[in-house]
């Protein structure tokens, strides 16, 4: 088995992407977007928002000394957005990929890039949910792009040419070093982005599972999904294959609120686990007191108990009160409330607070959700409770919805548009109010319009998600009076909770990011390897199954004729003829041929064992074959080899050595005898 990291990613809009050999399989596992990477674009015309800085005389000294002072709206890319895919996934033959899987919708974003390719014909496996919430979420990327083209003109260039402008020593380090990546290897990575038919393209090679669901891959590997926890459809997976079990664990939520809950228990036991979350860097540093006490129990269930305590969860509650507090304080005082966030699952539940907060209260202020596929996706967030916690399905059995946005929606209070400049929203628009508003990166869709219009207000408020820099983020909207609330949700398994959470899987040999294990001691887990592998550096594992299963047909083995052996006891052994086939991820031998016993009547075709000289000429005398034998040392004293000299009924020799046993005789009586008695005294088949 070989594991390549292809990404490390950034967070949850950029989740890792890792490239995995097995049972001679090459496996995609995500293809994500560095969504981050657009805020090197200027979603503004230049001379847009830089009232604070003053003009760029670009002089030679003004250029000097450039690196020097605070970067400037000039200092972006005023050009078309091109899209960073991952670093170095453009330089893999894309015919060689057999399987992708899509854990979540961020990583579904860059694979209309791969699956455009005309040499592309891999399997691509998510589940349903992650299909649909992914396919809109690049649908509404793409009518964003379209926007942006059509208010500040095309460019048809295949090339990105505004890379030449940003090679030189006056260009701020931060730009250079995601343009072109810390050692100057991800130019390659920009694309153009795809189009509406590239999207259609790709979702038809789609194969959607449902969560436990197995699914068999060339009759070799079964694949299966298993909730994540970190957002409605997302997940982990289990393969079983002929040499073994492989789990992927990516950043999970034990509890959630709106999600499935992580679903661990299916990952017990496995032969290889692989964990690929970064998000748990995020919390605290970890001692080794820390470590030892939370893995000490034994019994699972408590440490099951342990891991599903609602601590976090109703942290998040808080993190999502506060959010609806502070934009209630802003209406109060005639501000508006601008949130970016497009996590389902947030947006989900932060509306329905909201609406239920408003409802309560004395305020009558408006909720617009502005987004090309909004209507489509809140209505479609309500017709899945499979993918849902057990709160939100028992909603659903008792006849409510399983979020109330729907009811909000009906009565009026939230409404939904495409776009900014939709006519019905011109009409229906009311200030002070509460939008949520694509994009997150603050460079494309609605959210930009409304920014650019609520900046200079004090009273009006910003929601950002945590993992964009506020500094880079809202560079080309300062000078900002607004005031800005920077949120960190729950995006993984924190730290503290890993050690106890590998107690309870028990994988027999563990992979995980270097960085992780520098960041905690993990020398007391029991397991029987622990390897760290790091980014776009592939790492060798042996033989993951000590030794592989193989199923006999029940018609098959009472055909067998059983021997047993001299040299162990209760122990049998038998031929056959048959075929050897792999079926659902198992090796099974099937019958309908012949079969041949393992009696007397069948020559013995392989032998094992050491042959005693005296022995075998013991048993040749009780055959009429008559020698003598020669003992030969080998040099200083060495054991060497003894020669069993055949004088009667024929000539013959026989000669044993620790390398082997060697016959020659021309008389073919004597050969059967010798070889009569070998079968005698040996164990054979």
């Amino acid at each position: 088995m070989e594991l390549t990291c292809l990404s490390k990613g950034d967070g949850f809009h950029y989740p890792p992407c890792h490239m995995l050999n097995l049972s001679g399989f090459r496996i995609l596992i995500d293809c994500p977007l560095d969504l981050l990477a657009l805020t090197i674009f200027s979603p503004l015309p230049c001379d847009v928002g830089i009232e604070a800085y003053g003009q760029n005389d670009q002089n030679p000294i003004e250029k000097k000394q450039k690196l020097e002072r605070q970067m400037t709206p000039d200092d972006l890319v005023s050009a078309e957005p091109w899209y960073k895919t991952i670093k170095t996934l453009h330089l893999w033959e894309a015919s060689l990929i057999d399987i992708v899987l899509i854990s979540n919708p961020m990583g579904l974003l860059g694979l209309p890039f791969l699956t455009q390719n005309p040499r592309f014909c891999a399997k691509i496996y998510m589940t349903e949910a992650t299909a649909k919430i992914g396919q809109l979420m690049m649908e509404d990327l793409v009518s964003m792009h379209m926007e942006f083209r059509r208010l500040h003109g095309p460019e048809d260039s295949s090339f990105p040419w505004w890379t030449k402008n940003l090679d030189g020593e006056e260009v701020p380090s931060v730009l250079k070093n995601i343009v072109f990546g810390e050692n100057g290897n991800d130019l390659g990575s920009w694309m153009r982005l795809y189009s509406l038919d590239d999207v259609k393209s790709c979702m038809k090679k789609v194969q959607d599972v449902k969560f436990s669901e197995e699914v068999c891959y060339n009759g070799t590997l079964i694949i299966k999904a298993l909730s994540s926890g970190l957002d409605i459809g997302d997940c982990n997976w289990l393969i079983n294959g002929p040499n073994g079990s492989l789990s992927y664990v990516s950043d999970s939520i034990f509890v959630s609120h709106h999600s499935k809950n992580f679903d661990f228990h299916g990952l017990k036991g496995t032969d290889v686990m692989i964990y690929s979350g970064f998000s748990c860097l995020q919390s605290a540093e970890i001692t080794d007191s820390d470590c030892i006490s939370t893995i000490s129990e034994n019994n699972d269930e408590r440490l099951a108990a342990s891991l599903l305590d609602n601590e976090e969860s109703l942290g998040e509650l808080e993190k999502l009160a506060f959010v609806c507090s502070c934009a209630a304080e802003s209406a109060d005082a005639g501000g508006s409330t601008l949130i970016t966030i497009t996590r389902v699952g947030i947006v989900l539940q932060l509306l329905e607070l909201l609406s239920n907060s408003i409802e309560s209260s004395s305020l009558k202020v408006p909720i617009f959700v502005i987004s090309s596929v909004a209507e489509e996706l809140l209505a479609y967030a309500n017709t899945i409770p499979e993918w849902l916690c057990e709160q939100r399905q028992e909603k659903l059995i008792s006849g409510e919805p399983s979020f109330d946005h729907l009811k909000f929606i009906k009565d009026k209070k939230i409404h939904l548009f495409p776009a900014v400049h939709s006519p019905n929203l011109i009409t229906s628009w009311q200030e002070p109010c509460m939008v949520f508003a694509p994009h997150w990166s603050l460079r494309l869709g609605p959210s930009v319009q409304l920014l650019q219009r609520w900046r200079g207000d004090p009273k009006s408020l910003l929601v950002l998600e945590d993992g964009i820099s506020s500094g880079l983020g809202l560079l080309p909207f300062r000078p900002i009076a607004m005031k800005i609330l920077q949120c960190s949700f729950l995006s993984g398994i924190r730290l503290q909770k890993f050690p106890t959470l590998l107690s309870l899987l028990k994988p027999k040999i563990l992979l995980v990011p270097d960085v992780v294990n520098q960041r905690i001691n993990l020398s007391t887990v029991k397991t029987k390897s622990i390897l760290s592998y790091s980014e776009n550096k592939m790492l060798s594992v042996g033989r993951i199954a000590e030794n592989a299963d193989v199923e006999i047909m029940a018609e098959l083995a009472t055909k067998l004729s059983w021997k047993k052996l001299r040299q162990r006891e209760n122990f049998g052994i038998a031929r056959l003829k048959g075929d050897f086939v792999m079926e659902n991820g198992k090796q099974r031998l099937v019958s309908g041929l012949d079969q041949e016993g393992s009696s007397g009547k069948t020559r013995s075709l392989r032998h094992w064992g050491t042959v005693a000289p005296e022995t075998l000429l013991d048993a040749l005398m009780k055959m009429s074959v008559i020698g003598s034998i020669e003992h030969r040392r080998g040099e200083n004293g060495a054991e060497g080899k003894s020669i069993i000299y055949i004088t009667n009924p024929s000539g013959g020799m026989i000669e044993t050595s620790e390398m082997g046993t060697a016959i020659i005789t021309d008389d073919e009586t004597v050969a059967s005898k010798i070889f009569q008695a070998i079968d005698g005294i040996l164990d054979g088949i």
